[in-house]
């Protein structure tokens, strides 16, 4: 059998605050649930019980209470997660804003406005920057860029025969 966990000493000040927090309406619901976990600790709760309260796995209540011991209350708080670094740096994403925001007639192309599979084209090709679709639309999302939103018949019409196309009225 396992070596038995023991709870470190609980100033009052944590206590107060795990038990603010465990009533919180309007804190991060994973702040609660840790705060929980922690006062079912206290108050002699098998972890079965706390686990079954808070809704989630008894290991999870383990995991909680050694990362309490270890931190203290900064344990309520996620801790930095490793994670695929940005593909593009920030003179990368320039480039392609500024693109996305430059009409492709200035740039000498032969259409009127950009769409996003014309503008992964040019990036890929013209930039030298690879990039799939879903990611260009990713990068100029974070930019505040809403292709959605362009309404461009509404605008000139970036056919240059337009008028002689159309006819009369």
């Amino acid at each position: 059998m396992g070596k038995a966990v023991q709870l470190r000493p609980v100033t009052a000040a944590e206590k107060r605050e795990l038990e603010r927090l465990s009533r919180s309406r309007t804190a991060p619901r994973r702040h609660v649930e840790r705060a929980r976990m922690i006062l079912g600790w206290l108050a002699k709760q098998h972890p079965k019980v706390i686990a079954a309260e808070v809704g989630c796995h008894i290991t999870t209540v383990y995991y909680q209470l050694h990362q309490f011991n270890a931190g203290g209350l900064s344990f309520l708080e996620d801790g930095s997660r490793s994670g695929r670094p940005l593909q593009y740096d920030e003179q990368q994403r320039g480039q392609m804003v500024v693109t996305a925001k430059t009409k492709p007639e200035q740039l000498r192309l032969d259409f009127g406005h950009w769409t996003l599979d014309r503008l992964v084209e040019y990036v890929n090709t013209v930039l030298s920057i690879p990039i799939s679709r879903s990611q260009l639309a990713d990068v100029l999302t974070q930019e505040g860029l809403k292709w959605y939103q362009e309404k461009t018949y509404f605008s000139e019409s970036p056919d240059p025969q337009f008028v002689e196309k159309r006819g009369r009225l």
